[in-house]
C-alpha cells in the first residue's frame, strides 16, 4: 500500500506544480488523482517503479475500458511526476522520457464493429424531422469519416449525388466520395422535412429552430443512439470517423487514399490505423505460409 515517503513525494510534487508552475486548482487536483490511481495500482514506493510497471498500468487502464484521452492524461501525469523526482534527485533516471506521448501509444478511441455500426445507424426513426435528420447525420459521418465540425459547416451545395465537399482544418477543402445509402438518407431528410429553404445555399443540417446544427447537439444525439442500440463502448461522433478509417483499411483500402479522405496532412497520423492489420497479417501467415 502507499507508504509515508511516497505520500510526501506526491505532496511535494503537487506543491511544486501549484506554486512554481502556476497550474490551476483543477489541474493540480487532476494530477493528484492520476498519481494516486497509479500508486494504488503499483502497490509499492514511487522510487521502486520500473518502466514495466508503467506498461502494466496502461494495460490495466485499457482493460478497464478507460477512454483513450483519460489514459493519455494519466500517462502525462506520471511522466511529469517522474521528471520532477529526477529534478529533485529522488531518482537517478527519468524513465518517463522513454514513454513518448502520444507517438508511442498511438491511443485510438474506440472503434465500432460493422455490426455495432449497423445497430447504431438503425436507431434514428425517419418518421419525423429530427429522426430523419439524425439518420442522415449518422450515415454521412460513417460514410465519409469527416469531423463533426466539418459536418456542422456543410452547406446545401456541398453535397452531390456522389461526392461531398468538406472544409477542413486551415480552411482547406477536400472532396470525399459518398455512398448511396448516405445520399438516400440526406435526400429523404431534405425532401420530406426541410421544406422550403430560405437561404440559397443554407446549412445542410439544422436544429428544430432552423439554426445550423452544432457539435454538442450531434455529440448528444450520437450518445443517445448508442445507448438505445445497447453499445457499451464509450463513443462520440469521432468514433464513427475512426471506424470509417479502420473498416476501409481492414478491407484493403490504400493508406494514402484514407489519408486524403480524412484530411490528414501527415501520413504518420493516418498510419496509426495500421494497428488493425495485425490480425489480418496473422491470418494470412497461417493460411499461406508452408510452415505456419
Amino acid at each position: 500500500m502507499p507508504d509515508d515517503s511516497s505520500s510526501v513525494l506526491k505532496r511535494d510534487f503537487l506543491d511544486y506544480i501549484r506554486s512554481e508552475k502556476g497550474l490551476s486548482v483543477h489541474t493540480v487536483e487532476a494530477y493528484g488523482r492520476d498519481i494516486s490511481t497509479f500508486h494504488i495500482f503499483i502497490q509499492k514506493s514511487f522510487k521502486e517503479v520500473t518502466p514495466e510497471d508503467v506498461l502494466g498500468f496502461i494495460s490495466h487502464l485499457r482493460a478497464k475500458s478507460f477512454a483513450s484521452s483519460s489514459i493519455c492524461r494519466m500517462l502525462v501525469a506520471v511522466k511529469v511526476f517522474y521528471r520532477f523526482l529526477k529534478k529533485e534527485g529522488e531518482i537517478k533516471v527519468d524513465f518517463g522520457r522513454y514513454f513518448d506521448t502520444p507517438k508511442l501509444w498511438q491511443l485510438i478511441p474506440e472503434v465500432l464493429s460493422t455490426e455495432e455500426v449497423d445497430a447504431l445507424l438503425a436507431q434514428p426513426k425517419g418518421d419525423d424531422a429530427i429522426g430523419s435528420r439524425d439518420k442522415a447525420i449518422l450515415e454521412i459521418l460513417y460514410a465519409t469519416g469527416m469531423r463533426v465540425s466539418e459536418l456542422c459547416s456543410l452547406r446545401m451545395n456541398d453535397l452531390s449525388d456522389t461526392f461531398v465537399k468538406v472544409r477542413g482544418k486551415g480552411k482547406k477543402e477536400r472532396i470525399i466520395p459518398v455512398g448511396k445509402k448516405a445520399i438516400a438518407a440526406v435526400d429523404e431528410y431534405l425532401l420530406r422535412f426541410r421544406g422550403e429553404v430560405r437561404e440559397e445555399n443554407g446549412p445542410l443540417f439544422v436544429s428544430s429552430r432552423g439554426k445550423p446544427i452544432d457539435r454538442i447537439t450531434v455529440w448528444n444525439r450520437v450518445k443517445a443512439y448508442a445507448r438505445s442500440a445497447g453499445i457499451v463502448k464509450s463513443i462520440s461522433p469521432h468514433t464513427l470517423r475512426h471506424s470509417f478509417a479502420t473498416h476501409l483499411l481492414e478491407n484493403g483500402a490504400d493508406l494514402r487514399l484514407i489519408q486524403d479522405m480524412l484530411g490528414h496532412e501527415d501520413i504518420g497520423t493516418t498510419d496509426r490505423y495500421t494497428h488493425v492489420t495485425g490480425n489480418r497479417l496473422k491470418a494470412a501467415f497461417k493460411a499461406f505460409h508452408p510452415r505456419p
